[in-house]
């Protein structure tokens, strides 16, 4: 099976589970799952709970019980989006070539969704199959994903330095919270839904971790609106030509972790290249 076979294998079911939370039932608060809904399951590559079930599978041949990790990491995910698309945050209109959930459904009901989604993301992890300890340590990973070492932390970091001269060591804790801390917990809590060993983890935390790097960077490239957000991006800093050879080397620690730990796992080496050279 190549390596497009294997992801959209992994997507659909990714897709069918997230169908399955979230279904509006006459409950008096139906409009908030709707809302909800509404941005879990509006596509999306799914890079992110895709590298939880490919580290499970890695580390023991297992997809199904990582599931709800999976589900988990996506509407931690989703829930950041809502949040950063609202006028306070980021300010648009479209996400995924959709209207932004509030623009949809107001304001107030983004806001809720986001929280419920963040709320819903750990009771669907520890609701799971997992054992006991298996699930904390996967709940671990996804709080600090979550809050100041992760995506809030980064988010307060690119709001309060809108307009001032950053440096480059800045810049990489800043995307080391806001986006390589989801990636870190994705393939962290892969690893330790199927397990692994304390080295498997702290390996599938580099890999996400120089990934993570990798992605940004390559987002920065390929959103033109970046340019006009002054100096918060590796981009601005540093230029296209170094940016480029920072992509380059952060891909290739990835595949080398790989290599070392997880051998004869072809796809995690597949994915960090595809995602290095993605056009959108």
């Amino acid at each position: 099976m190549n390596f497009n076979e294997q992801y959209e294998i992994y997507k659909s079911q990714i897709d069918a589970a997230l169908d399955g939370y979230l279904r509006p039932d006459g409950f008096p608060f139906d409009g908030l799952l709707e809302s909800m809904r509404y941005s879990l399951l509006s596509g999306g590559k799914r890079v992110r709970p895709i590298l939880t079930l490919a580290f499970a599978q890695a580390v023991a041949g297992m997809v199904e019980e990582a599931m709800p990790a999976a589900c988990a990491l996506e509407m931690l995910h989703t829930y950041s989006l809502i949040h950063d698309d609202l006028p306070c945050m980021d300010d648009d209109d479209l996400r995924r070539g959709k209207p932004t959930n509030h623009k949809v459904f107001g304001e107030c009901s983004a806001v809720l969704a986001g929280d419920a989604l963040q709320a819903e993301a750990f009771n669907t992890l520890l609701g799971g199959a997992l054992p006991p300890e298996r699930a904390l340590f996967c709940a671990r990973y996804l709080a600090a994903a979550a809050g100041t070492d992760g995506i809030c932390g980064g988010q307060y970091m690119d709001m309060a330095a809108d307009g001032m001269e950053l440096d480059d060591d800045f810049l990489f804790d800043l995307i080391n919270r806001k986006t390589g801390a989801l990636f870190v917990a994705a393939c962290a809590m892969g690893v330790a839904a199927a397990g692994g060993t304390g080295d498997q983890e702290e390996a599938a935390c580099r890999y996400g971790a120089v990934l993570g790097i990798a992605f940004q960077i390559r987002d920065d490239l390929l959103d033109a609106k970046e340019e006009n957000r002054g100096n918060r991006t590796l981009y601005k800093a540093l230029g296209k030509e170094k940016c480029e050879r920072f992509i380059e080397d952060m891909t290739k620690l990835a595949k080398d972790i790989v290599s070392e730990h997880f051998a004869g796992f072809e796809f995690l080496r597949a994915i960090a290249e595809t995602l290095a050279k993605r056009e959108n």
